[in-house]
């Protein structure tokens, strides 16, 4: 069982999938049961992995699996994990088992809902645990379609719009990395991650065996790999001007797909980058992390200030994790330990509060069933409970001391002003406007929310139900013990970021 459980987390959604489609579509408590084995079981073997089974004293790929597939492209079934890829596979399997019950007021079509929400977890897992780039990307692809019908059958009324809008631009980056990917495997003969990165670290991805030696619209190898791998991941994240699919797909998703859109699914930009990108060319990562550290930055505030301006609470909170986000791309192009530290922190951090904040819109949507912040007011006399775990979420967004943001924004300013770039130290000052602005955005939310005169339409709403503390309490009580206690993942992913900044701050 313990050599083959990556496996076990990544199919066994994949049964429940089956399971699902089997029963009766008017049996819907089985249904939902099945769903919450299915999800559960996978989260209690994460759980059991990352605690007692892993060596996190190691930098080096463990369980690590690799069988023969499709020998004819030399593509292996090829999965391992570190510290870094194990965090977010227990992130992951907490979210999408927190998303089945978040998802009991779905009444739509629940078999298939199910169904596909099962799928979405394979995929996910899936490109977390890859070590092959064709079985990466096929992970990668496997993710789309469910998302797709997900927004595009369940979501708001502009869903098919927001659905074709995440399709086409997730499809684009993904034709990019495509074309990158082959060039790879033409230039290094393997799909291998870890003997791409070795070749690169030899000075073998030099597109010496590609026809022109691999240079392509006026650049050399490695700067159009780097740049089409990028923008394949820069989408996902999303970085700026990358992102303007995510709003429309958070607002017309419904919430528990908003949960794990925010929450996971933006992770995996960032985590392509580390994994599969800047290794892989790190010539080109080195001549361009001043450009990254820019458009971080610009994330950072852009989102920040846009957020400030919406009156819609949910595309708010989208708007929110673009600025989030951008600490992601700040940190890891800073190219040091604290940065690179920051920036795995805050993938894993933003998944936490993220998912607080569009659970808490669709608490208040489920009731008043608009998102208007102007239309509101007083609720906190109506719905206590709501009112203060709300605040808690919010607090956790802000990146208030004692709260996992917290430690996870420091770390990354502060290994982005310790860059060997002194240009570094503008970037982490204009940055800090984005901090000054997430706070305006919050509290002024706040305010409009839950504070002054009670509206006298919410005079009856009842507070929050058990189902709904249930889903938002783990996130919340991560976002508290986390930022108390940060070597809960530090701890895990130090001997990862040691290795990849090691790994990438060394010239062929």
């Amino acid at each position: 069982m313990q050599e083959h459980i990556l496996s076990w987390i990544t199919f066994l959604p994949l049964i429940g999938m089956a399971a699902i489609l089997c029963v009766p579509r008017t049996n819907t408590g089985l249904i939902k049961a099945i769903s919450l084995a299915a999800t559960g079981i996978p989260f209690v073997l994460a759980t059991w992995l990352y605690f007692d089974l892993f060596d996190k004293s190691s930098a080096n790929l463990q369980f690590v699996q690799r069988l023969d597939w499709i020998t004819s492209l030399g593509a292996y079934y090829y999965v391992g994990v570190d510290g870094l890829s194990l965090a977010l596979v227990w992130l992951t399997t907490l979210l999408l088992f927190i998303a089945v019950p978040a998802s009991f007021g779905i009444e739509k079509s629940q078999k298939s809902y199910y169904a596909l929400l099962m799928l979405l977890e394979v995929g996910i897992i899936g490109v977390f645990v890859a070590l092959d780039y064709f079985l990466f990307y096929v992970y990668w692809e496997v993710m789309l379609l469910p998302m797709y019908f997900l927004i595009g059958i369940w979501g708001g009324p502009r869903r098919e719009y927001a659905a074709i809008k995440f399709f086409l631009y997730t499809l684009a980056g993904s034709v990019l990395m495509l074309v990158a990917i082959v060039a790879l495997r033409l230039q290094a003969g393997t799909f291998s991650i870890p003997e791409l990165m070795a070749l690169a670290q030899s000075g073998a991805m030099d597109g010496s065996k590609l026809p022109g030696g691999g240079e392509l619209l006026g650049m050399g190898f490695q700067t159009w790999v780097f740049w089409f791998l990028f923008v394949g991941f820069a989408i996902k994240v999303p970085v700026f001007p990358f992102h303007t699919w995510l709003p429309d797909a958070h607002v017309q998703a419904p919430t528990p797909i908003s949960v794990i859109l925010a929450g996971i699914l933006l992770k995996l930009g960032g985590y392509g980058m580390l994994r599969a990108c800047f290794p892989i060319v790190p010539d080109a990562f080195r001549a361009n992390t001043y450009v990254l550290g820019i458009l971080g930055v610009i994330s950072i505030v852009y989102g920040a200030y846009v957020a400030l301006g919406q009156s819609d609470f949910k595309r708010m909170v989208a708007y929110s994790s673009v600025s989030h986000m951008g600490y992601v791309l700040l940190g890891m192009a800073a190219l040091t330990e604290w940065g690179m530290t920051g920036a795995a922190l805050q993938m894993f951090n933003h998944g936490t509060s993220a998912a607080v904040l569009f659970l808490v819109v669709g608490v208040i949507y489920d009731r008043a069933h608009h998102r208007d912040l102007n239309g509101f007011g007083g609720i906190s006399q109506v719905m206590p409970k709501y009112w203060a775990l709300t605040t808690w979420g919010f607090f956790a967004a802000l990146g208030l001391p004692t709260q996992a943001g917290f430690v996870s924004e420091a770390m990354t300013l502060l290994g982005a002003y310790q860059s060997a770039d002194t240009r570094f130290q503008a970037l982490v000052v204009i940055s800090l406007i984005g901090i000054v602005l997430t706070a305006a955005f919050l509290l002024w939310a706040m305010q409009r929310v839950f504070l002054g005169t009670l509206n006298a339409k919410y005079k009856d709403y009842g507070d929050m139900n058990a189902r709904e503390v249930f889903c938002q309490a783990p996130f919340l009580a991560l976002c508290l013990i986390l930022g108390v206690f940060p070597w809960l993942l530090t701890d895990w992913m130090a001997p990862t970021i040691k290795l990849v900044v090691g790994t990438l701050s060394k010239s062929a």
